[in-house]
């Protein structure tokens, strides 16, 4: 059930390979398995057992019976937190191991993943452990015949689908409400990324969760997602991922009614005013799209300038992509930008660039795929200029280091432009007119607006989109509302 891998900076750790069910790593029912692949080196690293519909069941079945076991359902919410606390301390205890991981399958920087995604796991466990026994319900005043009141209960048995661009950031955002309320989770991971959670398995088990309580499961979405999605004894499903999945997993999910969570594609704006601190502008502009290889949903990837510091933005934006977004290899502490996750995603990356040059954009940066030593899915920062909003790399999603950039006359037609678009994740804005930046930020039409900032989210604070963005919220507060039932209890007191 294990093979024994060791990455680039030193770091070995016994890799498991099987579908961790009930605290155990079991084989798939029928054996079969699918392959992870290193996207720096092209080479593979290991394989890992693919789960079937049957062994989605038999996830579900176990959850199921954890739900209604007494070791989980009769713990205060206390004693969820204190299990929560001692999972985030092991996570930073295997920290570097996780991050390594991290780095070889996914193809971030190990830097980025160290002290960005292993951190964030952290935070969000103990953020919500704090919340575990503090999910009130409420008294309600109905006259003095009556009382009434709420109680928070949890949702039952929760699939979760997690995405490959953030593995272990993701699987943190959604195991971390769904514990804290009292749920319990089948976890399905990203099958092109599978190998940090499935070693996160092995925390889960030390904390001293009861069995069935988090079940992790690999698999392709196509088999093991939409049985999961499709499964009578689910009653929720979360989903981080592509807008196109997200719509057939609410067509999957409505045949039961499931309570579902989406939170899927992005095409963000990011205005850059005439009174802007262009260079502030600049660097979070960088930011916003050139960080994780552009792989983020809500990547800045539409930047929208005055026309009287078009050109200025533009030089500053150029030379800060020149000067931060260093490539090579992801274990380098150098390095910015690591390879595009698989080759799928480096084509699909290298084709809207591909599209940009046809539809008359400039390329004004960029735009070549490279390598590392002759090898890896790396794909250069490209900037678009001269770009027109019906051109293909101005409405889609490219998910890649690649940002189009256009020019306005007003503001009134940069929120236009802003909002011209299907989408509406999150948004940014720069300007030093306090009552201008509050003034757009209303107008905008997205769930998360950044003003002199881009995409630096914080797990205290609701995140989550609106129109073809997706359903609901994750983190902060908001994201408990997500993982439980409020139960109205009505009492007679003339009885």
């Amino acid at each position: 059930m294990e093979t024994q891998l060791k990455a680039p900076n030193g770091k070995s750790w016994s890799q498991p390979r099987g579908l961790f069910i009930k605290n155990e790593f079991v084989k798939s029912s029928n054996e079969q398995t699918l392959t992870s692949v290193n996207p720096t080196t092209e080479e593979e690293i290991c394989s890992v057992y693919a789960a079937t519909a049957d062994d989605i069941d038999q996830a579900v079945k176990a959850a199921r019976r954890a739900f209604k076991h007494p070791s989980w359902k009769q713990l205060s919410g206390t004693e969820r937190g204190v299990l929560m606390n001692k999972l985030a301390d092991l996570v930073g205890e295997h920290a570097e191991v996780l991050a390594a991981i991290e780095c070889m399958d996914n193809g971030k920087p190990y830097s980025a993943a160290l002290t960005g995604d292993v951190v964030d796991v952290q935070n969000v466990l103990r953020y919500y452990a704090g919340y575990a026994d503090k999910n009130f319900g409420q008294v309600i005043d109905v006259g003095p015949t009556k009382m009434a009141y709420t109680v928070k209960e949890p949702l039952g048995v929760c699939g979760q689908i997690i995405p490959w661009n953030y593995p272990l950031s993701m699987a943190g955002w959604k195991l971390g409400p769904a514990l804290c309320c009292g749920n319990t989770i089948v976890l399905k991971l990203a099958e092109q990324t599978p190998l940090s959670m499935l070693y996160f398995g092995n925390l889960i088990r030390a904390a001293g969760f009861p069995p069935g309580v988090v079940n992790i499961v690999n698999g392709h979405g196509r088999e093991a997602g939409a049985a999961l999605v499709q499964h009578p004894d689910v009653d929720k499903v979360a989903f981080t991922g592509s807008t196109a999945t997200g719509k057939e997993i609410m067509k999957m999910a409505s045949s039961t009614m499931k309570n579902i969570t989406l939170e899927t594609g992005g095409k963000s704006p990011l205005i850059v005013f005439e009174d802007a601190d262009l260079d502030l502008a600049a660097r979070w502009s960088h930011e916003g799209i050139m960080s994780n290889q552009g792989q983020i949903c809500t990547a800045t990837s539409r930047i929208l300038v005055h026309e009287s510091v078009y050109d200025a933005f533009v030089d500053k934006f150029k030379s800060t992509v020149k000067r931060v977004s260093v490539l090579g290899d992801p274990f380098e502490e150098s390095t910015y930008q690591g390879p595009q996750v698989t080759k799928t995603q480096y084509d699909r990356v290298l084709a809207y660039i591909q599209a940009g040059k046809e539809e008359g954009a400039t390329i004004a940066m960029g735009g070549e795929a490279v390598s590392h030593k002759g090898k890896g899915f790396f794909v250069s920062p490209t900037v678009f200029t001269d770009v027109k909003p019906s051109m293909r790399i101005y409405r889609e999603e490219i998910f890649g280091p690649c940002v189009a950039i256009a020019s306005f006359k007003t503001e009134e037609e940069a929120v236009a432009l802003a909002n011209d678009t299907t989408y509406g994740l999150g948004s940014a804005l720069f300007t030093r007119d306090l009552t201008r930046a509050h003034r757009v930020a209303r107008e905008l039409e997205a769930g998360m607006v950044w003003i002199n900032s881009s995409n630096d989210s914080d797990f205290r604070v609701p995140f989550g989109g609106v129109k073809q963005s997706g359903i609901g919220r994750e983190l902060g507060e908001a994201g408990l509302a997500a993982y439980c039932n409020t139960k109205a209890i009505h009492v007679n007191m003339r009885a």
